[in-house]
């Protein structure tokens, strides 16, 4: 009995301490309300451009600002997706990245509702002239084509595409979202030039520009680091 009653001493300082230690919280990042209010937050630009086309807030031709407010939130969605890697990196923030599918989602879907506007408020939605159109107009063909290099991207964001077409192909096609920047930043270039407007421009080229040239740098720096670890490799072999 004596040997006992010591052996239960040591659990209960254990178990006080344990109770007095403070509890670690989660990062803001992890917290399960992160992804709503990003959601609530991104749907912020459509439902204002929703209302004012309802309030008729829009100023003297509401169908173009529509067309131009969606397409700039479109490539403004790019962009803040694109950033998300180099900010997890500069920041050291690994949780960023569970918000990235939203964001290109989000590019997506603005970039669907500039088409539908545009579709919809300037041609009616006749697909027969809505296709001459396209055509006809080098700016308009370089958007058209931005939106449906898009589509592949959009569904395959979830996790049973990646299962399904394994890491490697998965990111491959993904990288086809520098080619769906820079059409994009094309079709805004080409959308300003008719007023000689190109001070925005600059602005997203210099952003995008940012963040290519950090990523081809990284892509620079893994193979470089890559290499002599080959040459080590092949050497050692007979």
């Amino acid at each position: 009995m004596s040997s006992v009653v010591p052996a239960a001493r040591p659990r209960a300082a254990s178990s006080s301490a344990s109770a007095s230690a403070p509890l670690r919280r989660k990062p803001v990042l992890l917290r399960p309300f992160a992804k709503p209010l990003l959601f609530v937050i991104c749907l912020l630009p459509f439902a204002w451009l929703l209302y004012g086309a309802i309030a008729n807030t829009l100023g003297a031709n509401p169908a173009e600002a529509l067309i131009r407010a969606t397409g700039d939130w479109t490539l403004r969605f790019l962009c803040i997706t694109l950033a998300v890697t180099p900010l997890r990196k500069w920041t050291q923030q690994p949780a960023l990245a569970r918000f990235r599918r939203m964001l290109g989602l989000f590019t997506f879907f603005y970039g669907c509702v500039h088409f539908l506007c545009y579709s919809w408020l300037d041609m009616e939605l006749v697909w027969g002239d809505i296709v001459r159109d396209i055509v006809k107009r080098p700016f308009i063909l370089v958007g058209t084509s931005a939106l449906l290099l898009m589509a592949p991207l959009a569904a395959t964001s979830f996790n049973r595409a990646i299962k399904a077409l394994g890491a490697k192909r998965w990111q491959a096609l993904h990288r086809v979202v520098y080619a769906v920047a820079l059409l994009g930043l094309l079709h805004f270039f080409w959308m300003r030039a008719a007023k000689n407007n190109f001070a925005e421009v600059a602005v997203y080229a210099v952003v995008l520009a940012v963040l290519l040239g950090w990523r081809v740098k990284a892509a620079w720096g893994s193979r470089t680091a890559s290499a002599p670890s080959s040459l080590i490799t092949n050497s050692s072999t007979p």
